[in-house]
């Protein structure tokens, strides 16, 4: 009977995929880039739909994308080099490695600073408000962070301590063509090396989770100037605190707390305050509109006026031949 519980639990427990990393000829297929990529795509399409839903300009967040992602990206990267200083720069470290964004490792609070700024001057650029922004992408945004989660899944990355739950992961021995162990880029042996917690599951779900309750109190509520934005700022670091405490891989701690812990609770902290003391209430739809838009109305009105004035002109020219002419005939009759 034993036995039989026992195989069962095994059973249960979630594959890691056998790869993450596939090569066509020369160029390398990565699983991670691919879906951070998905995760941006989804991000852009929702979060225009929802922009434009509160009144704004249709393309408005392709236009501020084009800035916020790459100083997100590049915010993500530092945050997680900054916080694994050591990995790179420590002895046995390799400083070029600091550069290998592939490779994965992007700490999310890095991302979302930088990609505000990136964020900030494509607001400033187009005349919108920036808080108002975020609100429209905050849902949008966490979603895409679910979505690249699979990223790390497929990494076997962002995992939890040992585990003998039922829904525990499988970490495999992987090693690449040469037959040395490759965690990253290599093929999986079928060797089992430990069964974990799955917290990138863990946070997948939960940040599911936020993205309803954020989409349901944006719809029952009247929420604006970055109110929602800071809920789910709020909403994933509670998440993530609770994951962080399940881990076990290498991290730098401070006062032997991990500094992803300290993070998730001094920003979910900012993030309450900013709720509280923020403006209640919504914008005005007007503002939203960019400054380089133009309304269809007032467009239409404009070029009815100027076939109306090019009527008028063209009437008061006729009328001032025909007076021509008929001064024209009358003298030649005086004359003749």
């Amino acid at each position: 009977m034993s036995g039989t519980s026992a195989s069962t639990a095994v059973l249960a427990y979630i594959p890691s995929p056998p790869q993450g990393v596939w090569y066509v000829g020369p160029l390398a297929l990565r699983a991670y880039a691919l879906f951070i990529i998905v995760g941006i795509v989804v991000a852009i399409v929702w979060g225009d739909r929802r922009w434009v839903a509160r009144g704004g300009t249709k393309g408005t967040i392709l236009d501020v994308a084009v800035w916020a992602v790459p100083f997100g990206l590049l915010g993500g990267r530092l945050y997680h080099v900054a916080t694994d200083w050591s990995t790179y720069f420590g002895p046995g470290g390799d400083p070029i490695r600091a550069l290998k964004v592939w490779e994965g490792g992007l700490g999310i609070w890095g991302a979302v600073l930088l990609g505000g700024v990136g964020a900030w001057i494509a607001c400033r650029r187009r005349g919108i408000p920036l808080p108002a922004l975020g609100d429209a992408v905050g849902p949008p945004i966490l979603l895409a962070q679910a979505i690249g989660r699979l990223g790390n899944y497929f990494n076997q990355e962002l995992y939890g301590r040992e585990t003998t739950r039922p829904w525990g992961l499988e970490i495999y021995e992987r090693v690449n063509d040469a037959g040395r162990v490759d965690p990253l880029t290599g093929v999986s042996t079928g060797v089992i090396e430990k069964i974990v917690h799955p917290t990138f599951l863990y946070e997948m779900l939960w940040s599911l989770v936020v993205v309803v309750l954020l989409v349901v109190v944006d719809r029952r509520f009247v929420i604006g100037h970055g109110r929602l934005f800071a809920l789910y700022v709020a909403g994933y670091c509670a998440g993530r605190f609770w994951v962080e405490l399940l881990r076990d891989d290498y991290a730098t701690h401070i006062a032997g707390i991990r500094i992803n812990t300290f993070t998730s609770a001094i920003v979910f902290v900012l993030a309450i305050l900013y709720f509280v003391l923020a403006t209640k209430g919504r914008e005005d739809p007007r503002s939203l509109v960019s400054n380089d838009a133009v309304d269809p109305q007032e467009d239409a009105g404009s070029d009815t006026a100027a076939s109306s004035d090019a009527g008028t002109d063209a009437t008061d020219s006729a009328a001032d031949d025909e007076s021509g002419a008929r001064a024209s005939g009358e003298k030649g009759t005086t004359s003749g």
